[in-house]
């Protein structure tokens, strides 16, 4: 089982695919003792340094716009099918965005992005407010911009790169199979189709989803595997922690080492991929710096969208005492 995982590790880092089965089974692996579940974390440290060295990267997000969202994402506080309580607003100022985009950057953020609840960008104002906010960032600081809107098309993501827009975040959130088990308000296709339509603009796209829902994990797997056949780069991986007044309030959360033997699987089917920490890494409690240390070379640092994430000295400091680095 031992030279299983690390067959795996050397088609990884040779930049083969692995198969569907071949993930499987390194769960399986994993699950049978707790000697080869290090195997597996060592595996993907490996696999992660061939790529990415000692370095982490950091990003920043701001909740521009909250709550009232039309679709019934089952995770989603801020869907208006729920009632969650969940803060609900328009799109903040300039001067606001401003405002925290300097302060991020302050703290060593390379990335910063908005990102606004809704289907999608509601109107050729609302979009023409947003390229102007892109626009004005991209002066007044050294950001490399992201946004998170979703779901547009080819039209609205041209203007979004032409206003300073390098990345568009846009999630599939699970696997095929499963999508219609947490939204029916649109489709998987329609998620792939913004994705492909921020691809053809010229944007890099930042696109994961979420473990946690229920899911097994072979759907996880095919999450995965459907962001590396897009050629995804950046793959956020958020950790559901279930809200009070959402269908999935009551999901049990996964134990910590369920968290990592995933990440560890999902970076060997992603070896030139970073696999970004997200909402809810704060599941992993003291094995955070485990999930740095062989998963995660990027994080989401800061405030997440409606709950409180990590702070960003604190980030550091874990990094340093793993002999990590944010990346500048």
């Amino acid at each position: 089982m031992r030279q299983f995982i690390r067959e795996i590790e050397n088609k990884s880092i040779a930049g083969e695919k692995i198969t569907r089965d071949e993930a499987i089974r390194l769960f399986e692996i994993a699950d049978s003792s707790q000697e080869l579940f290090q195997e597996l974390l060592e595996a993907a440290r490996k696999v992660k340094e061939s790529s990415f060295k000692n370095s982490v990267e950091f990003c920043s997000i701001i909740n521009a716009k909250s709550g009232r969202c039309s679709e019934d994402c089952k995770y989603c506080s801020q869907s208006a099918h729920y009632a969650t309580g969940s803060d609900e607003y328009g799109l903040l100022s300039y001067d606001e965005i401003l405002e925290n985009a300097r302060e991020a950057e302050s703290k060593g953020v390379r990335k910063f992005s908005l990102v606004t609840s809704g289907r999608g960008i509601e109107s050729d104002d609302e979009l023409e407010a947003l390229c102007s906010i892109y626009s004005r960032l991209s002066e007044d600081t050294s950001l490399m911009l992201c946004a998170s809107h979703g779901i547009i098309d080819l039209s609205q993501a041209r203007e979004l790169r032409q206003a300073g827009v390098s990345t568009y975040h846009h999630n599939i959130e699970t696997s095929r199979s499963n999508y219609e088990s947490i939204c029916t308000t649109h489709t998987y296709d329609d998620r792939l189709d913004t994705i492909r339509a921020a691809q053809k603009a010229g944007l890099d796209v930042c696109c994961g989803g979420i473990i946690g829902l229920g899911e097994s994990r072979p759907d996880r797997i095919d999450m995965a595997m459907e962001a590396s056949g897009l050629g995804i780069k950046s793959v956020p991986v958020n950790i559901l922690m279930p809200v009070k007044g959402t269908p999935l309030e009551n999901s049990p959360c996964l134990t910590k080492e369920e968290i990592l033997k995933t990440m560890a699987v999902m970076k060997l089917i992603l070896p030139m991929a970073h696999i970004r920490f997200a909402g809810g890494r704060m599941l992993l409690g003291d094995m955070q710096g485990e999930g740095f240390r062989c998963c995660a070379s990027a994080a989401i640092v800061g405030d997440y969208l409606t709950s409180v994430g990590s702070n960003i000295q604190e980030d550091k400091r874990l990094l340093s005492g793993l002999g990590l680095s944010p990346s500048i």
